[in-house]
This record gives structure tokens, C-alpha cells and sequence, in this order.
């Protein structure tokens, strides 16, 4: 098994009334979704709003979000460090593995929507022979519906072969549940890939998936965790997934995720109301209770 596999939050990144990170907050959350099933964190990325960060905002918040290891060693670490600047990116890699991230999550340079595969190539080449050390571990963050920008099943076959210590798979959040079988194809285990998406959980880990990295999972790890187990021992888990898959369909409703999360984190868990940092706005009261009814209903 990869030693990045399992499930993943994709957490949300706690800020301040005036829209500052929180720093002092980052580890109390760190901390509870640890101990609720999570085999590691995924900091800043598109869940915790990394692209609306600076880098020196960005450095601050992979600090303090190692205080985790006091309390959770065992807990995986992984860091979103992509932006359309490469010299950026090659910074905030380098900044990660010093730190002693277990590895970083990369978007594609996103402001060029018609980069070709050559190019991109030639981006994530001098990405990992700048910035990932021989023993460091890099994801690509296949989210196209999003930056615009994706990956193709050659361009991660040649990333692989160039790179076959470093370039250690994808995060796959296209929701295409054909794209998640090509991977398996294509691959099998020898590249870790980790679905974005929930309610493929299980359909990607029967196509050797290993594991997920999501937005929901701030809210339904331990669900998560009990289908990533269950597969592990080859036992059916199609009724949990379906109830998995109509939490996020409730969910996706009301795009983007960060405020919602924020909101039901503080709801039912009693975490501080954190805001989202424009252009990203909060939920009206009335939206989040009609979610919690929701939600509420489905586990009776």
C-alpha cells in the first residue's frame, strides 16, 4: 500500500473577522479531524482557499497546522502549493518538504487554459527537479471543472516514467466516474490515486484506488474511514456509499464548499462561526438550518 494512501480532509483554513488566517485555531481542528478517521490533512487546497492566500500567508498556516503532530503523530500532512506562477510554486514546494510535509498536492498553472501536455510537462519537471526532494512525494490536483487546465492519462504516464520516485499520483476531482476507471486501467497500483469526489469512493478504490481527499470528509470522515477499512477487508460497502452519496449530494447544492462547511462545522460541532474570504461569501442562516434539516433527515 502507498504510504499516502487513505482518507484525507480536505480541510477548511479558519480565518479571523477581518478575514486573517487563525492561526491559533488551525490545530484544535487539525486535531478533531484526526481523531475522527482521517489518515492525513490536505492544507490550502481548494476547500481551504489556498489560491486566495499569499505566499507569505500560506507559510504561516502550513506552520501552525504542524502543531497537529503533538497530539497526532501518526497523522499525515499534505499542502496545496500550486498557482499559475511556477517560481511561486517551485517556493512554496520547497518551503513544504522543509517543513516535513509528507508530500504536496500541485493545481496546474491555471490561467492559461490551452497549455499543452508538452507544456505542462515542462512546468512539472522543473517543479520536482527544483523543489521535491529524492525522497519527496508530489500529486498532481486534476480539478478541471475548476482551473480550466487538466491532465491526460499520457501526460501522467510520461510524469511517471520521467519521475517514478517523485511523482507520486493524482487527486482526481473531475467527477467523471469513466476517468476514474481509466486510471485503474491504465495504472493499477503502481500510481496512487486519491478521488476527490465521495460518492466515487468506492468505485475508485474497486479500480485500485487509494484512497480520497475531499471537502465533505471535515464533516463525514468517520463514514469515509468505515468504506476505506471495509474495502481493505473486501467487504461490500454499497449501502454506506450510498449514504455517503446522498450527503454530498446534499451538500452540492449549495456551491461553493467552504462556507457551508464553515457553517456546519460551527453548528454541530461547536467550532467558532469562521468567515470565507472574499470573493467567496457566507451562507444565510436560513440556508444552513434548511441543510441541517436535510442532513438531519437522512440520518433518521
Amino acid at each position: 500500500m502507498h504510504p499516502l494512501a487513505g482518507v484525507y480532509a480536505a480541510a477548511i483554513t479558519p480565518l479571523k473577522p477581518d478575514f486573517s488566517p487563525d492561526l491559533d485555531a488551525i490545530a484544535p481542528l487539525l486535531d478533531f479531524l484526526a481523531k475522527r478517521g482521517c489518515h492525513g490533512i490536505l492544507m490550502l487546497g481548494t476547500t481551504g482557499e489556498g489560491p486566495s492566500f499569499s505566499p507569505k500567508e500560506r507559510n504561516e498556516i502550513l506552520c501552525s497546522a504542524l502543531q497537529v503532530h503533538a497530539t497526532q503523530r501518526s497523522c499525515k500532512l499534505l499542502a496545496g502549493t500550486g498557482t499559475p506562477s511556477l517560481t511561486e510554486t517551485v517556493s512554496l514546494t520547497r518551503s513544504a518538504f522543509k517543513l516535513g510535509y509528507d508530500g504536496v498536492v500541485v493545481l496546474p498553472p491555471y490561467y492559461f487554459r490551452k497549455a499543452t501536455d508538452e507544456g505542462l510537462f515542462c512546468y512539472f519537471s522543473k517543479l520536482i527537479r527544483s523543489a521535491v526532494p529524492v525522497d519527496g512525494l508530489l500529486l498532481v490536483y486534476h480539478i478541471p471543472g475548476v482551473t480550466g487546465v487538466g491532465f491526460s492519462l499520457d501526460l501522467l504516464t510520461r510524469l511517471k516514467d520521467t519521475f517514478p520516485r517523485q511523482f507520486a499520483g493524482i487527486k482526481d476531482s473531475s467527477h467523471n466516474a469513466d476517468f476514474a476507471c481509466q486510471l485503474g486501467e491504465r495504472f493499477g497500483e503502481d500510481m496512487l490515486v486519491m478521488t476527490g469526489t465521495d460518492s466515487y469512493l468506492q468505485l475508485a478504490m474497486e479500480n485500485r484506488a487509494g484512497g480520497c481527499i475531499t471537502a465533505p470528509a471535515n464533516l463525514i470522515s468517520p463514514d469515509l474511514r468505515q468504506i476505506w477499512d471495509a474495502c481493505q477487508r473486501g467487504e461490500d460497502v454499497s449501502a454506506l456509499q450510498a449514504y455517503v452519496t446522498d450527503i454530498r449530494h446534499i451538500l452540492e447544492k449549495y456551491p461553493p464548499f467552504p462556507p457551508i462547511l464553515k457553517a456546519l462545522l460551527a453548528k454541530k460541532y461547536g467550532f467558532p462561526q469562521w468567515p470565507v474570504r472574499p470573493p467567496l461569501e457566507e451562507r444565510l442562516p436560513e440556508t444552513v438550518e434548511r441543510v441541517i434539516h436535510d442532513l438531519d433527515a437522512m440520518a433518521k
